[in-house]
């Protein structure tokens, strides 16, 4: 029998405090960047939040051997239905995948208490579930957008910088990184795109980005498939070991309108 929801996302929220503690600095994979939740909910003890405990667990257990993975739960009628997803980021490795993911689920019950459907993106992980498909979907909408500071108009930087995400636009497969002098770009589609799919929103989040935030000195674009960032002297650091402060990323969290079907 399927442990309850709020028991497993309690566990799940122990154990990551108890990390914490052996483990006080907080890694960057881990630091929260947005979420979204759709405006309808749940019942307690429901048939769907049975199903919902499963899919999140599958989602957890996943993360331990895989880097990206979606699952469909199944229920008796179609109002119980769920799907689900996760993706880590391309560099990260298996055991912090695992735990970004963990930590995800664990917030989700905060972030989007008894709602159909919610999303979590942390700076090394995504996790999404609803009750209306949205898996192979392309989604081009605007979920997070975030400009650092304009040093004014300086057109080699800008070159070089356009130069960057042209290289990571140009690039294959669903992870990108480039870069070039004191310029770094990184971009990534979620794993249920096809190949032009993932062509196509990565198009769309590098054209925004660079209209969007000008002459900033780093800047991040978040569509619903995918996203592109870029950082300019280390003002805004994606790698493994470095990334925004716990305070600077915890700042924003957005309800996005549209973000989720509900």
């Amino acid at each position: 029998m399927a442990t309850p929801l709020l028991p497993l996302l309690s566990l799940l929220t122990a154990l990551l405090s108890l990390s914490s503690l052996l483990r006080p600095s907080l890694p960057s994979s881990a630091s929260f960047l947005y979420g979204g939740c759709s405006k309808t909910k749940y019942p307690p003890n429901s048939p769907y939040e049975s199903n919902l405990d499963s899919l999140l667990t599958s989602l957890v257990n996943s993360a331990t051997y895989s880097a990206y993975n979606k699952y469909t739960v199944m229920g008796s009628s179609p109002q119980d239905v769920i799907y689900g997803l996760y993706q880590c980021r391309g560099d990260l490795a298996m055991p912090d995948c695992a735990t970004c993911v963990a930590r995800s689920v664990s917030q989700l019950g905060d972030v989007c208490p008894q709602t159909s459907g919610g999303s979590i993106q942390l700076q090394g992980c995504f996790v999404k579930y609803d009750n209306t498909s949205f898996l192979g979907v392309l989604d081009k909408a605007v979920v997070l957008k975030k400009c650092g500071p304009s040093t004014g108009y300086d057109v080699e930087a800008m070159g070089r910088r356009d130069a960057v995400l042209g290289s990571v636009g140009g690039a294959s497969g669903p992870y990108r990184v480039g870069g070039s002098g004191d310029v770094q770009g990184v971009a990534q589609c979620v794993g249920d795109l096809s190949a032009s799919e993932c062509q196509d929103c990565l198009a769309e989040a590098i054209g925004r980005l660079k209209s969007d935030c000008g002459t900033a000195v780093y800047g991040d674009m978040f569509l619903g498939k995918c996203y592109a960032r870029y950082t300019t002297s280390g003002a805004h650091v994606y790698s493994k070991s470095d990334g925004l402060s716990h305070g600077d990323s915890a700042q924003i969290f957005a309800i996005v309108i549209g973000l989720l079907a509900g």
